[in-house]
């Protein structure tokens, strides 16, 4: 299955939370998406793998995904080195991606900005006929290199290059957010410990912030994101 879109992520509900209006707008436009989870999420205070790879299941179906699947390297403890990147690359070249949205270039999580730089060399050495991989059947697979890789913002503020309008999409990304009841707007007296996310301030936060980013293309709801190259395009018309 090839893929216009692959978002690759540090954790099960990064991509939800920085990317969730846009996956749900190129499916809107009959554009296929995946999402490629870096790790399980096992360091999470709240839930189990379990438990998260079922709200993972449930955010998919609400966002349209193609496929989603998870590398399985170790929560808390990503480095950009060639262990993980080797068992990264399998998946580029399976789904054959366009554009790769990726980790925070910096964020609070430390696995957001390591994950971030791992994606980005992944995807280059991805390209590289030098570099053998076989597929799941063992059959050796070609090169393939994304046209581009995009930064979505997460919990730091980041100034981005440009702004997503999310709007017609808003609340149905954060009915995905939401599927992952264990992580998120916790009510005061659940049992589980709280956490930095599990409170509706949390949920605030993140309308604001996409109201701010909004707000500063001219529309409610906006996710921002960062790009290591200039941005192309045919006519100044295709910039809002």
């Amino acid at each position: 299955m090839k893929l216009d879109i692959l978002v690759i992520a540090a954790h099960p509900d990064d991509g939800e939370l920085g990317a969730g209006g846009t996956i749900i707008n190129e499916v809107n436009r009959g554009k296929k998406v995946g999402i490629l989870d870096l790790t399980r999420g096992e360091l999470g205070t709240r839930g189990t793998i379990e438990t998260r790879a079922e709200e993972a299941e449930a955010a998919s179906k609400i966002l349209g995904l193609s496929t989603r699947d998870n590398v399985g390297l170790p929560d808390g403890f990503l480095e950009n080195i060639r262990e993980y990147q080797m068992q990264i690359i399998p998946f580029i070249r399976k789904y054959k991606p366009e554009i790769v949205l990726a980790n925070a270039i910096h964020d609070r999580h430390p696995d957001h900005g390591k994950g971030a730089k791992l994606i980005v060399d992944a995807c280059f050495l991805s390209g590289l006929r030098a570099i053998e991989t076989k597929s799941e059947s063992d059959e050796t697979q070609a090169a393939w290199r994304p046209k581009s890789v995009y930064h979505f913002v997460q919990d730091r503020y980041i100034e981005p290059n440009f702004v997503v309008d999310v709007t017609e999409s808003w609340e149905k990304k954060m009915e995905a957010v939401r599927a992952y009841k264990t992580q998120f707007d916790s009510p005061a007296d659940s049992k589980e410990p709280q956490t930095a996310i599990s409170t509706p301030d949390f949920i605030y936060f993140l309308e604001a912030r996409a109201r701010e980013y909004g707000r500063s293309i001219g529309v409610k709801f906006g996710e921002g994101f960062t790009t290591e190259t200039p941005v192309g395009v045919k006519s100044v018309f295709d910039l809002m």
